[in-house]
């Protein structure tokens, strides 16, 4: 089908210069259970991630999914009041310059000390949580006691969950307090949907919901693409994906953002390996001619 067209926007490449507190992504932090901070390079700075799903329960089974597994989860549900308390010391942390001494953070110290985004995360599925409007509450009391006003609320989803009724209640208040959605989409058929995300989740679903929340706000989409048996992504599966990204334009949706990154971490397949930043560039290009949209591509230091 044909795609909507606005404006050239320039890709945007984000090179792989990294410090070592951008390649270290690890979800937690001393004892904390849901808490743990990260210097990222899609956020562009230091990123305060709770951990949603911490039983590590997830609706995809990505090829290239980093969670480990083998590993057993330290908690299996989330206990608010220890969550907000764990929130309160990391912000704590942050603001008194005591994260900044620690490392990895002492490498990038004009990051470490400014909370850029907290970001609702996770093991697995963060949309799954019974209690995420709750949770959104929780940040915005944190970040109105503690002078954060000016932090975004991100959530980082695959999208099966945005059609729950808390999910959306929870959205609506994001909606209020620099809220952002950052969404996955790593393809653009069923087929290859199915065989890079592995899950029962209908791709169909998956579109319906990016949608439908791109027309209530502006979101960023994530899409990682790969090597799959020593082979990139064919041709036809981006021309695929462009069309669903123009899908989602023409029925009055919003994207602000799309962020083509690769593999970086040791996957979970040992079949699936990371794209060149050559790659990655042709990619984003082809995005930006088909639709026009604003794109960033995080090639062999991907956070």
């Amino acid at each position: 089908m044909a795609v909507l067209l606005s404006a050239v926007v320039e890709v945007k490449t984000i090179k792989p210069n990294l410090t070592i507190a951008h390649r270290s992504h690890p979800r937690t932090y001393r004892d904390f259970f849901y808490v743990y901070p990260v210097i990222s390079r899609r956020s562009h700075g230091l990123s305060i991630g709770i951990n949603l799903t911490p039983n590590k329960v997830c609706s995809f089974g990505c090829a290239y999914c980093q969670v480990d597994r083998a590993t057993p989860p330290r908690v299996s549900m989330l206990v608010l009041a220890t969550l907000e308390r764990e929130l309160r010391q990391m912000v704590d942390l942050v603001q008194s310059g005591t994260l900044a001494s620690e490392y990895p953070f002492n490498t990038a110290l004009d990051l470490a000390t400014r909370v850029n985004d907290i970001a609702l995360s996770g093991d697995g599925e963060p949309t799954a949580a019974r209690q995420f409007q709750e949770v959104v509450r929780i940040v915005q009391r944190v970040k109105r006691e503690t002078g954060l006003q000016d932090a975004k609320v991100v959530l980082i989803t695959n999208g099966t969950g945005l059609d729950r009724a808390g999910v959306q209640a929870g959205l609506k208040l994001m909606d209020e307090d620099r809220g952002e959605v950052w969404a996955k989409l790593d393809a653009g058929s069923e087929q290859y949907f199915k065989q890079v995300n592995r899950t029962a989740v209908a791709f169909s679903r998956i579109l319906k919901n990016l949608a439908t929340v791109a027309r209530g706000r502006p979101i960023t989409l994530q899409s990682l693409f790969m090597r799959l048996h020593g082979e990139p992504p064919p041709d036809v599966e981006i021309e695929a994906y462009c069309d669903r990204l123009g899908e989602i334009l023409q029925s009055g949706g919003k994207i602000k953002l799309v962020q083509v990154y690769t593999v970086v971490r040791k996957p979970l397949e040992p079949w699936v390996a990371p794209l060149t930043d050559g790659e990655l560039d042709s990619i984003a290009a082809r995005v930006r001619q088909r639709t026009g949209l604003a794109v960033e591509t995080f090639g062999g230091g991907k956070a």
